[in-house]
């Protein structure tokens, strides 16, 4: 008789499968409720089922017990959660083998890069695999003015008290940057620096730790932002991620507003004080 490993003390997949489900009301996945339930969310049935796999199958696979999962059998699980895009990579990036370690040097950005970095008429940065701001235009140095330190887009906005006034809706802006994280973390959930970042936020601040434990996910494609400049006054920027080909880990953020706004006139504005 074959005898049955013990489950994996750390298991990233399975922590991410236990936060998805716990915040999926059975309702919203089509599953009936009859009397009352003990937890918010999906039981480990009720997700096996939607699947269509076992149940003994689906509680190895959050137990870490199921080391090689198809493709196949990731996308039941992703449809039976309801993930998004985003969600549904993150969680085959959790399931895939983890890569070999590699030496890591600094970050840096390739001078040509930096060139068109300079030229772009809007708010621009590069940031890196832990999203550490690796270089700024001067417009987006004018933008973060008020920052004591302009080195990481999430330790920014949980740690420096300008960002209170900065972000309009703080708590968007703090949601997003964790599910940013959470998203860098998936790829490389060993990178030392990103290691020590949670570990930095989770010792410092509370909710960081909650919104953490929540395994959202988001890719930093395209968004908006609601800011606050102390010298133009209120800006609502959208923001594009382009990924570096010379560079995978690094992404170029550009800020920008829609034409003929007051917000397009204050970044003029904007541009008369940049250093």
């Amino acid at each position: 008789m074959p005898i049955e490993r013990p489950p994996r003390r750390d298991s990233p997949l399975g922590d991410y499968l236990r936060a998805r489900r716990a915040q999926l009301p059975p309702d919203e996945a089509g599953v009936s409720v009859i009397g009352h339930r003990r937890v918010p969310g999906l039981r480990r049935e009720e997700v096996a089922l939607l699947a269509g796999v076992s149940t003994d199958y689906y509680t190895r696979l959050e137990q870490g017990r199921e080391r090689n999962p198809s493709r196949q059998l990731l996308d039941a699980v992703a449809r039976a959660l309801r993930l998004d895009e985003d969600a549904a990579a993150h969680l085959a990036n959790l399931a895939a083998p983890p890569a070999p370690r590699r030496r890591r040097g600094p970050e840096r950005v390739a001078p040509a890069l930096r060139l068109l970095l300079d030229g772009l008429p809007a708010p621009a940065v590069v940031t890196g695999r832990a999203l550490d701001v690796l270089a700024l235009n001067p417009l987006a140095a004018a933008l973060y003015t008020e920052f004591a330190r302009v080195d990481n887009l999430v330790r920014m906005t949980f740690l420096d008290p300008a960002a209170g006034s900065f972000h309009r809706d703080w708590d968007a802006a703090a949601r997003a940057a964790v599910a940013a994280l959470r998203s860098a973390a998936g790829r490389d959930r060993d990178d030392p620096r990103l290691v020590a970042l949670v570990g930095e936020l989770s010792l410092q601040r509370h909710d960081f730790r909650v919104l953490w434990a929540r395994h959202d996910v988001q890719g930093k494609a395209a968004g908006a932002k609601q800011l606050h400049h102390p010298q133009v006054g209120d800006l609502e920027l959208h923001y594009e991620t382009l990924t570096v080909n010379s560079a995978p880990e690094q992404q170029l953020v550009v800020y920008q507003a829609a034409p003929g706004t007051p917000s397009a006139e204050r970044l003029v504005l904007l541009g008369a004080l940049a250093p």
